[in-house]
């Protein structure tokens, strides 16, 4: 497609970026799998999350100057729709660009393409590409742990777009997906699991919110967009224990099981 590309190490940045924090806070933040806290493992991953944005928006303003052209290039960013619903991002890294191309568009569409494009378009390393599981690629790789997005988020790209549906298509809330879902998802859940995965996901809605007033522009080819500068007025503060709306589940989870 005519692109060029560059590999840049940030290794030395955020070996810098923790050694100043250790020096503040006198003490050394470690990843979950050295032993660290789920704090200082968050927060190691945003250190190198921002980095990349902030070097992208350097190389975007100087490599035209490298190359003796004037002007300035747009930085693309690279969280998709279910990403933004479920907060799924680093507030300001690849959530953070010029243009988001798939801003607007579901991960089960996203693979779809990339298979047409592998077959249609001559590009067969596409294929590979969506095969592989998706990955922050944040935290350190061991023998028995690699990073994944939906083990990270403990619910699937699928179900996001279940609930994203719902939520703005079907203009539920907590209690009335739970009640969707529980019909719909009878094959696959008990009730109990179907109330914890609704719960789940209207908490980290809720407490991500905030990500979404700053969402980088995109072209919107879902229906279910939570980009509320767009198409979403609700507000982005909220109480994310949602008191009514859980324990009406709960009392509807323990009545249907007295039935059952």
């Amino acid at each position: 497609v005519g692109a060029s590309h560059l590999e840049v190490r940030i290794d030395a940045v955020v070996k810098a970026l923790t050694g100043l924090i250790a020096n503040v806070l006198g003490r050394v933040p470690k990843f979950k799998v050295d032993g660290g806290s789920h704090q200082e493992n968050i927060a190691l991953q945003n250190i190198q999350a921002r980095i990349r944005m902030v070097i992208a928006f350097l190389l975007a303003q100087l490599l035209l100057w490298v190359n003796g052209r004037a002007g300035f290039l747009l930085v693309l960013g690279s969280a998709n729709v279910d990403e933004g619903l479920r907060g799924y991002l680093t507030k300001y890294d690849c959530s953070s660009a010029d243009l988001n191309p798939i801003g607007g568009i579901c991960k089960r569409d996203l693979k779809g393409f990339l298979n047409w494009a592998a077959e249609n378009l001559g590009y067969p390393v596409l294929k590979e590409i969506q095969e592989a599981p998706p990955t922050a690629e944040l935290e350190p790789i061991r023998s028995d742990y690699v990073q994944t997005d939906e083990e990270d988020m403990g619910m699937t790209y699928d179900e996001l777009t279940a609930f994203g549906k719902l939520r703005k298509v079907g203009r539920c809330g907590p209690l009335s997906m739970f009640r969707r879902l529980r019909d719909e998802w009878d094959h696959l859940y008990s009730s109990e699991v179907v109330a914890e995965k609704v719960k789940k996901f209207f908490f980290f809605y809720a407490v991500n919110r905030h990500k979404m007033t700053t969402i980088t522009p995109a072209y919107h080819a879902e229906n279910y967009s939570p980009d509320d500068n767009r198409f979403d007025l609700r507000q982005f503060l909220y109480n994310v224990r949602w008191p009514w709306q859980f324990a009406a589940i709960d009392r509807e989870v323990a009545a249907h099981a007295a039935e059952s």
